[in-house]
């Protein structure tokens, strides 16, 4: 007989209990993003193999077609120059990806060296390294892009990579130190001093390793960081010269294209880049949420 007194009493044996809502977000995040990596990978080898379906010239300019809107001869339109973005976005990806990837590259080795030096060095320099990082933190990125441009004059792709590279490494050496603060005095780092074993080879072997699973979520980011900024710096008309293709020169059009309404110059190649760095975002995320969920079992 049912107690009518108890109205959550619970009768019969096909009840299940539902997980909890939170629980059930916790499952769909930590799921891989399937579409972003298709997305991001369609993007990439359709930039390195853009010789293979692209019949138009990027940088040949249609003086008879300028600034026409998107058309079965050209897919995305022209600038106002009489070049095709469809080419363009392309084989401007090329040089996005190669400056992210490059750029990544370099602040991740001066990240590493700098803090596995500030981890295993004593207290007063660590203390004094880490406030030179804090202090760099504290200073707006874009400024120290820009200022750094300033003074290496001429901008190239390998100097707006070097530039970005050298201001981008602050976050990932923190992460880096305190990763090695906790395994520098480990036994196998211990023996590996005491048997004469260098700076470089205990770095390789047995710091490394350790910390860079912390890290990969940190570089991965730093490569839509990269693009974003060269982006940003072609906006602001500081970045790559028009006559170098890349999603960020294509931006440098677009107070020209807002003043004569021509929206697929600015539109089309924007889209590309919030979707490249979008996709970019969530592989981030992705990598940082199983990197917790590996440290939270151990």
């Amino acid at each position: 007989m049912v107690n009518r007194d108890n109205k959550f009493q619970i009768v019969g044996c096909q009840y299940k209990e539902e997980e909890p809502v939170i629980y059930q977000k916790k499952k769909i995040l930590h799921k891989p993003p399937i579409l972003s990596i298709i997305i991001l990978a369609i993007i990439v080898i359709g930039c390195l193999g853009a010789k293979l379906f692209i019949t138009q010239v990027p940088s040949h300019m249609y003086l008879d077609h300028i600034s026409n809107a998107p058309n079965r001869q050209f897919f995305f339109g022209t600038d106002n120059l009489g070049r095709d973005i469809f080419s363009m976005i392309w084989y401007g990806g090329r040089i996005s990806l190669f400056i992210g990837i490059i750029a990544t590259t370099i602040s991740t080795i001066i990240a590493i060296v700098y803090g596995t030096i500030s981890g295993t060095t004593v207290t007063w320099i660590d203390n004094m390294m880490m406030r030179l990082t804090e202090i760099l933190l504290s200073l707006p990125n874009i400024l120290m892009i820009i200022f750094v441009q300033a003074i290496m004059g001429k901008q190239t792709v390998m100097s707006i990579a070097l530039t970005i590279g050298i201001t981008s490494w602050m976050s990932m050496a923190k992460i880096i130190r305190t990763e090695v603060r906790q395994i520098r005095n480990s036994g196998y780092v211990m023996a590996s001093r005491c048997m004469g074993g260098s700076f470089l080879y205990i770095l390789r072997k047995h710091l490394a390793p350790n910390f860079i699973a912390a890290i990969m979520f940190m570089i991965v980011m730093n490569i839509s960081m990269a693009i974003a900024a060269e982006s940003t710096l072609s906006f602001l008309g500081l970045g790559l010269p028009t006559d170098i293709i890349s999603w960020g020169s294509l931006l440098s059009l677009a107070p020209n294209a807002l003043l004569t309404k021509e929206w697929w110059i600015i539109l089309i190649p924007g889209l590309f880049l919030i979707v490249t760095l979008l996709c970019i975002t969530n592989i981030g995320n992705y990598i940082r949420s199983e990197a917790n969920k590996k440290q939270s079992n151990l």
